[in-house]
Formats: C-alpha cells, structure tokens, sequence
C-alpha cells in the first residue's frame, strides 16, 4: 500500500471486509508467536485484551482502513447486520476468537486447557439437555426455556446455571413449578 494511499473512515465495513478481518484474526491467533506476544504482553502487566485489539488495529492498516474507524464498526455490527444471520454467527465466533486468545495468555497453559475441558464437558451437559427437552411438546419447551432463562437471571449467568436435571425438566413440565424453589 502507498504511503499517500487515503484510508477508508467513512460509512460502514462491508460484509466482504468483516469476513476478510474475522479470518485473518482467527488465523494470526493461532500461530504460536502471536500467542508469544499476546501472553508476554500479560507477563508485562499489559492487558491481552489490548494486544488483540493491536492485531485487529495491524489487520484494518493492511486492508487500507483507518484503525481507529475499523474498531468503531465492529461496534457497529449487531445494528448494521442484524438481518445478517450468517455474518452475525461469524461476528459472534470472532468475539468469542479473542475472548480465547485473552483466556489463554492470561491463564497460562494448564489452567486454559482445564477451562476449556469444562467448557467443553458443559457444551456436551447443554446438548444432552436440548436434545431431552426436544421430547417434549413445543409449550412444555417453551415453559423449560422460560425457566432456564429465569435460573440463568437469578445466577447473575454463571455457566452451571444453564443445565437442567431430566428431573428437574419433569418437574417443570408436570408441575409447572420452578424446581429450583427453595424458600428463603
């Protein structure tokens, strides 16, 4: 790129560029020096978040953007493409990109691999739930997620919050009572 090439700061990223930037995000996070230089910055007292956000800084330069405009639009995304499924699910897996890069320079190696061993153990409680849950009629559904977004709430949204037992599914369906009730 020419020095006297003007940077895009205007308007809104394109589909093509967010998809273009999630990628080479995804990718350059990956590689073992970034992650070097992600962790070291942690071991210096830096934020990792800050190194990320350096990365996707070097990335919209490359692409002819101006820095500062490219992290305003990924601000921007939710409102821009919400009609967008495809592009949301890609957005979404790009914030979850960095938040794994942050965790692993910031937890070190042992405890980054047992988190991701829980988080893993926890998709698999969450699919086994689902896949239960989908027995059931689409109103006795609906009555399981509602509470499973109330216990979600009233846990401030910790992770153990959203499984529910097989009994505590067939108390709500049956009962129609929150099987996590207990007085105060």
């Amino acid at each position: 790129m020419s020095t006297t090439q003007q940077l895009q700061s205007s308007g809104m990223l394109s589909r093509e560029q967010l998809i273009y930037l999630f990628d080479r995000f995804g990718y350059l996070t990956s590689l073992p020096d970034v992650k070097k230089r992600i962790a070291d910055a942690v071991s210096d007292n830096q934020e990792a978040v800050a190194v990320t956000t350096a990365i996707q800084e070097e990335i919209f330069l490359e692409m002819g953007i101006d820095p500062g405009f490219g992290i305003s639009c990924l601000g921007k995304v939710n409102s821009s493409y919400k009609t967008d499924q495809d592009l949301m699910i890609q957005f979404y897996k790009f914030v979850a990109k960095e938040e794994i890069a942050c965790d692993e320079a910031e937890l070190g190696p042992d405890e980054f691999a047992e988190r991701m061993h829980d988080q893993q153990k926890l998709h698999e409680q969450q699919l086994e739930m689902l896949k239960y849950m989908r027995k059931f009629h689409l109103d006795d559904q609906s009555k399981i997620l509602e509470k499973l977004q109330q216990q979600l709430e009233e846990s401030n949204f910790d992770n153990a919050a959203s499984i529910l037992s097989h009994d505590q599914i067939q108390e709500v369906v049956h009962k129609g009572v929150s099987p996590l009730f207990s007085p105060r």
